[in-house]
């Protein structure tokens, strides 16, 4: 019998072994389990998480200790290892939104100096622009658990588990997370939601009027 209670807030470990549990449309559903089963992912969802806060707060040092006069390439290569930070803290356990507002604070403050140096060149301006949307339209989508789940270098989510996240994810979840993908690989994936519950032989209504709004996007 197994007594450990799911995580209020899981990370993604556990998050996508509950998408597993009793779910027959994945490749290898979890059926039957321990306490050591859930124990463990909670295990690998907590040790990220400290990694993750040992890594950030390295981070921060780095960025306080930024000269003044500090060369425009070590500006940039900080920027993006906090942009890759945000992406992380979405997926981990717990509630992350202080740190992702402090990085998103150090990342505004960076960029406002890239663009002090920028002042007058109007096609570095543009650029930069074009960034800040691209950003903020970019971590509008890791809003999606979903989306932080695909995104991780090392995602929990196997090829061949994609199509069964995407009919059985919330909805919430799945439709950010239907933007990573392009029209070619939106058809190939509808496909294969088809194929797969053909295959399982569901007749369930939610499945197909999930099914069927895939293939309207």
């Amino acid at each position: 019998m197994v007594s450990i209670a799911f995580s209020e807030r899981p990370g993604r470990h556990e998050r996508h072994f509950r998408r597993k549990l009793d779910n027959s449309l994945f490749p290898r559903p979890v059926r039957e389990f321990t306490n050591e089963d859930l124990l463990e992912v909670q295990r690998l969802d907590h040790e990220e998480l400290l990694e993750f806060l040992q890594s950030l707060r390295q981070l921060v040092r780095r960025a306080v200790e930024l000269k003044p006069n500090e060369e425009t390439q070590v500006i940039l290569d900080l920027k993006a290892e906090l942009e890759k930070h945000y992406e992380l803290a979405c997926g981990l356990a717990d509630n992350q939104a202080a740190n992702k507002q402090a990085i998103a604070q150090l990342i505004e403050v960076i960029m406002d100096t890239v663009q002090r140096n920028a002042a007058g060149d109007s096609l570095a301006e543009q650029e930069l622009a074009e960034e800040k949307l691209a950003r903020k339209t970019h971590f509008s989508l890791l809003e999606s658990s979903l989306v932080a789940d695909l995104l991780h270098p090392e995602s929990v989510v196997e090829q061949d588990e994609l199509v069964a996240v995407l009919l059985t994810d919330p909805e919430a979840a799945v439709q950010p997370a239907v933007e990573l993908f392009d029209a070619d690989q939106r058809k190939l994936l509808g496909q294969g939601m088809q194929e797969l519950l053909e295959q399982r032989g569901m007749r369930d209504a939610e499945l197909f009027k999930r099914l069927e709004w895939f293939r309207s996007l």
